[in-house]
């Protein structure tokens, strides 16, 4: 197979790898705004009534996303799972 082919028809693992590995980009994205909208606020302690709600509703996204990434790694890897 040339490498042509390969770009224009990946295979299913393949495209499985890269949808994973831009979970996990969006991921780190994700903790870097946590954290400026923590130091912005000057509140990091989760359970204070001061805690941002923004940095709240990113939190959530993150897990879902890593929920998410479990999940597809345990279909691109059974044996793993």
């Amino acid at each position: 197979m040339y490498r042509s082919e390969t770009l224009t028809n990946p295979s299913p693992a393949l495209q499985l790898g890269i949808i994973i590995a831009d979970l996990h980009r969006r991921v780190h994205l994700i903790e870097a705004d946590i954290r400026a909208e923590e130091e912005r606020s000057k509140v990091s302690d989760q359970l204070s009534a001061t805690y941002p709600v923004l940095a709240r509703e990113l939190r959530q996204r993150r897990d879902n996303l890593l929920s998410t990434i479990s999940v597809l790694e345990a279909r691109r890897d059974p044996a793993a799972a």
